[in-house]
């Protein structure tokens, strides 16, 4: 073998062990394809939108026409008789048998339903545009759910960060009071406060890594993950509006899929009045077949048939109107909701773009503060170190600076909510 292929074999075997110890860290896009498949939630809504559709399939098989079979077999007590007169004299004659077998096949058709059935296909499309539009809106609520856990674990791991940084600083300056306190250059007061500092900050720091905990555990659930499956998240960044407010909330208003649901939803309502009133007017429909009817008595025991039918309910007491104003004014209701739902959601979105204006700021601020307060901190110590500093302004440095650390980090996963939150709002998440 050459050289170069046995290299090319060296790299090869190298990269095939080395790829499957890569761990990647999983993206927010990763979590939301995870879910949308392993969500039980969704999975039901999805199979309500089929429903639906099969609703509207039904709808429309009521104006094809229709074969029904049945058959009969009965015994009667006596054979049924007629009286006559021949000849002046009373006979009674024999109609049917006592034992009589019969069946028939008849095919019918409606003609005419004064639009019953168009109304209540009319009704069963608008009822499978709505369960679309609630599937499409139930698929960005748990894209956000997954967002917002998504996020929570980011925080949380950073906050877990902190609070051990915070420890190490506490360690480190309790180790410079032990040694200043073995030269006899400071109090013993400040060795006792500098241990009580520490062990808050180490029950803080357990506290916080139970949160973390949680916090996987939750994100975890909502993949269909085992609760304590360990995870790594690829950061997120925040994403500022670009678009004016104005703009965004005539994009809510026109894409927001629960809009759209309650419009959909007060069609169908409105589409089932009109098929409702229908079932008053003339129903017209065209039937036939072969009936077969065992008689010695009769001829012919089967035959063909044709049968024109028609009916019209002339007076039912109000209830076809009332069943029909009933739908209507369901339907009104629906506006109502739909009038109500516009004025939130220009709430949401007049929040959720405020709150990214907020964040971009608190960000740039905390982000000064932070250097800010690290060199605050490294004065203090140092001027203690010398005595020209007390025990109490080094930690209220750290403590300043683990304030800093934390104010920053906070801003930027409420910005990063923010961003997304904003994009929820406008149906474009």
């Amino acid at each position: 073998m050459s050289h170069h292929k046995l290299t090319t074999v060296v790299l090869a075997v190298i990269v095939a062990w080395a790829v499957p110890h890569v761990v990647l860290a999983e993206t927010l896009e990763q979590a939301w394809v995870e879910a949308l498949v392993e969500d039980h939630g969704l999975q039901a809504v999805r199979e309500n939108t089929l429903a639906s559709e099969y609703q509207l399939q039904a709808a429309k098989a009521a104006r094809l026409p229709n074969v029904s079979i049945s058959s009969a077999y009965s015994v009667l007590e006596k054979e049924p008789l007629i009286k006559a007169a021949i000849g002046g004299n009373a006979v009674t004659i024999a109609t049917s048998e006592k034992e009589t077998l019969s069946y028939q096949a008849i095919t019918s058709i409606p003609l005419y339903t004064s639009g019953q059935i168009s109304g209540k296909i009319d009704a069963a499309t608008a009822g499978l545009q709505a369960s679309k539009f609630f599937e499409a809106g139930k698929v960005l609520d748990l894209k956000l759910a997954v967002a917002e856990a998504f996020v929570t674990v980011l925080r949380t791991n950073k906050a877990l960060d902190v609070v051990n940084s915070h420890v190490a600083s506490l360690h480190a300056h309790v180790a410079d009071v032990v040694n200043l306190h073995e030269q006899g250059m400071v109090s013993r007061n400040d060795l006792l406060a500098a241990q009580v500092a520490l062990a808050d900050a180490v029950q803080l720091s357990i506290k916080v890594a139970n949160g973390s905990d949680i916090a996987t555990a939750a994100y975890n659930r909502l993949l269909g993950r085992p609760l304590q499956q360990s995870i790594s998240l690829d950061e997120l960044k925040p994403v500022p509006a670009s678009e004016s407010l104005a703009e965004l909330t005539t994009r809510a208003l026109d894409g927001r899929y629960e809009l759209q649901v309650l419009q959909q939803q007060s069609k169908a309502l409105k589409y089932q009045a009109g098929a409702i009133r229908a079932q008053s007017g003339p129903q017209l429909a065209l039937s036939g077949g072969y009936v077969y009817r065992e008689n010695n008595y009769q001829l012919p025991e089967g035959q063909w048939m044709v049968n024109l039918g028609m009916q019209w309910k002339v007076f039912d007491a109000g209830l076809t109107h009332h069943q029909a104003q009933a739908s209507e004014r369901q339907a009104r209701a629906l506006q109502q909701q739909y009038d109500d739902v516009s004025s939130r959601v220009s709430l949401q979105v007049r929040q959720y773009w405020l709150a990214t204006q907020e964040t971009a700021k608190r960000i740039k601020v905390s982000e000064k503060s932070i250097n800010q307060a690290e060199e605050n901190l490294r004065v203090n110590r140092d001027r203690y170190e010398h005595g020209l500093s007390t025990n109490t302004e080094v930690l209220a440095a750290e403590a300043l600076r683990v304030r800093s650390l934390d104010n920053h980090a906070n801003a930027i996963y409420d910005a990063v909510l923010a961003g997304l939150r904003l994009k929820r709002a406008v149906s474009e998440l």
